[in-house]
C-alpha cells in the first residue's frame, strides 16, 4: 500500500481520478452534481462567497466550492511557493544565476505564446471582449504530469527534465502572480495586506530570528531547540490563517494567502530541486512542513478536480477551441522560438546533453496546463457556459501529452 501511496502521491493520479469522476458524474447527473458542488457547509460566515437572497439580504456562504478552492487549495500553492522561494533565495537556488537565463526566457516564451494565440482566436472571432479575460488561463504548466510525460519521453536522468521543472517553477511563479494582480475577488482593498505582512513578519521574528539571537554563541542552540520541540510549525499556523484572512478581505484570491509566511519559515540553506531524492531527508521545518502536506494535497487535489472539472461535453465552444489551442500550439511555438533565442542569438546555450530538438519536444510536453488551467478559469469568467468551455479546453491539454510522445519519437529523442 505505500508504494501504491508514492506512486499516487508522485504523478498526482488522484487529481487525475477527480476530474475523471467530476465529468463522468456532470454528464450523467448534472443536477445533483451542481448541487454538491455549491452545497452550503456554512451560511452566514465571516469569509466565503457573497449570496443575494431573493428578498435582497447578502450573506457570505462557505460553499464546497469556495471550501475547496479558496480554503484548501491554499495549501497546494503553499507547497508551489516554497519550491518557487527556494530556487530564488537560496544561494544555489534552480533560478539563480545564468544557469536559469535561457530556461527563464523559455518560459516567458511558454507564456507569451499561449497569450497570442488565444487572444488572436478570440479577434478572429469577432468575440475579444467576451473572452479577452481568459487570456492567462493557457499560458499555466502543470508540474506533476508534464513531468510524468517528461520522463516517460526523456527517462529520469536527461537534462531536459530538468529543464522542464525549471521551467515549470518560473511558469508557477509567473502565475501566481498573474492570479494575484489580474484576477482579484470583488472590490479591492490593499490596505489589508498590511495584515498578511504583520503577520508573516512577526512570525519571523518571534518564532525564527529571535531564538537565533538568543543562541548567538552556543552551538547547542537550546532556545532554538526548545521552540522546535514545544511549538514547531504552530506559531506559522497561525500567521498562515491571518495572512489568508488579509487576502481574503484584499479582494486578492485568497488561496494565495499562505505565500507571505513561507519566506519566514525556518529552513536550509541547500536547495536540491523539486522531485530529488535528497530533498526527502532534509529536516528543516519548511521541509518538514512540505513533507507532512504533501500527502494531504494529494486529496486536495482529487477534490479540487472533483469539483471544478465537471464540465458537461454540451458546453464544448469556441472558448475551448482558444484555451486548447493557447496550450498545445501557443506554448509549444513559444517555447522553441524564444529558447532558441536565448540558446543561440544571446548566448545563453542548452545544458550539456540537450539539443534543439529536445526543446521542441519539451515544449510539447509543457502544453499540459490542466492544474492550474483549471484554477484560472475559474477565477477568470463567472459561473456559466463560458467557464465551462473554459475549462473544458484545459482538461483537453492532455493531448499535448500524446502529441509530445509522438514529437519525442519522429525527432529521434535519446532517452536516458
Amino acid at each position: 500500500m505505500y508504494r501504491v501511496w508514492k506512486q499516487l502521491e508522485e504523478y498526482s493520479f488522484l487529481l487525475i481520478a477527480g476530474a475523471v469522476c467530476a465529468l463522468i458524474w456532470a454528464n450523467i447527473l448534472p443536477s445533483s452534481y451542481h448541487a454538491l458542488v455549491d452545497h452550503p457547509l456554512w451560511q452566514g460566515a465571516p469569509v466565503g462567497e457573497v449570496v443575494t437572497t431573493p428578498a435582497g439580504t447578502s450573506s457570505r456562504v462557505v460553499s464546497i466550492h469556495f471550501f475547496v478552492n479558496d480554503i484548501l487549495m491554499a495549501f497546494f500553492f503553499a507547497l508551489a511557493g516554497k519550491e518557487v522561494w527556494e530556487a530564488v533565495a537560496l544561494r544555489n537556488g534552480a533560478l539563480r544565476g545564468k544557469k536559469a537565463l535561457t530556461p527563464l526566457i523559455a518560459t516567458a516564451g511558454g507564456m507569451l505564446g499561449p497569450v497570442v494565440i488565444y487572444l488572436s482566436g478570440a479577434a478572429m472571432l469577432g468575440k475579444i471582449a467576451v473572452f479577452a479575460s481568459g487570456w492567462a488561463i493557457p499560458t499555466a504548466t502543470d508540474i506533476a504530469f508534464s513531468y510524468l510525460v517528461g520522463r516517460f519521453i526523456f527517462g529520469g536522468r536527461h537534462p531536459a527534465v530538468t529543464f522542464l521543472l525549471l521551467l515549470a517553477i518560473a511558469d508557477d511563479a509567473a502565475g501566481l502572480i498573474i492570479v494575484a494582480v489580474f484576477y482579484p475577488q470583488g472590490d479591492l482593498a490593499p490596505a489589508w495586506l498590511l495584515l498578511s505582512a504583520g503577520a508573516a513578519l512577526c512570525a519571523y521574528l518571534v518564532a525564527n530570528r529571535m531564538p537565533r539571537m538568543l543562541d548567538a554563541g552556543r552551538p547547542e542552540r537550546p532556545v532554538t531547540t526548545a521552540w522546535r520541540k514545544h511549538l514547531s510549525f504552530w506559531p506559522f499556523a497561525l500567521a498562515g490563517a491571518i495572512s489568508w484572512y488579509g487576502f481574503h478581505q484584499a479582494g486578492i484570491h485568497p488561496a494565495l494567502g499562505l505565500l507571505p509566511v513561507i519566506p519566514a519559515i525556518p529552513h536550509s540553506d541547500i536547495e536540491f530541486g523539486m522531485f530529488a531524492e535528497d530533498e526527502t531527508r532534509q529536516a528543516d521545518l519548511l521541509n518538514v512542513i512540505e513533507h507532512a502536506l504533501k500527502g494531504p494535497v494529494q486529496i486536495v487535489l482529487f477534490l479540487f478536480g472533483l469539483v471544478n472539472a465537471g464540465v458537461e461535453f454540451s458546453a464544448i465552444g469556441e472558448p475551448t477551441l482558444l484555451v486548447a489551442a493557447g496550450l498545445i500550439i501557443g506554448k509549444p511555438l513559444g517555447i522553441a522560438c524564444l529558447g532558441w533565442i536565448a540558446a543561440r542569438v544571446l548566448g545563453f546555450g542548452l545544458p550539456a546533453g540537450m539539443n534543439f530538438r529536445d526543446l521542441v519536444v519539451l515544449g510539447c510536453v509543457a502544453a499540459i496546463g490542466f492544474t492550474v488551467s483549471l484554477f484560472v478559469a475559474g477565477v477568470a469568467f463567472p459561473a456559466g457556459n463560458i467557464q465551462d468551455a473554459a475549462k473544458m479546453g484545459a482538461v483537453f491539454s492532455f493531448a499535448a501529452a500524446i502529441i509530445a510522445i509522438m514529437a519525442g519519437r519522429a525527432l529521434s529523442v535519446t532517452r536516458i
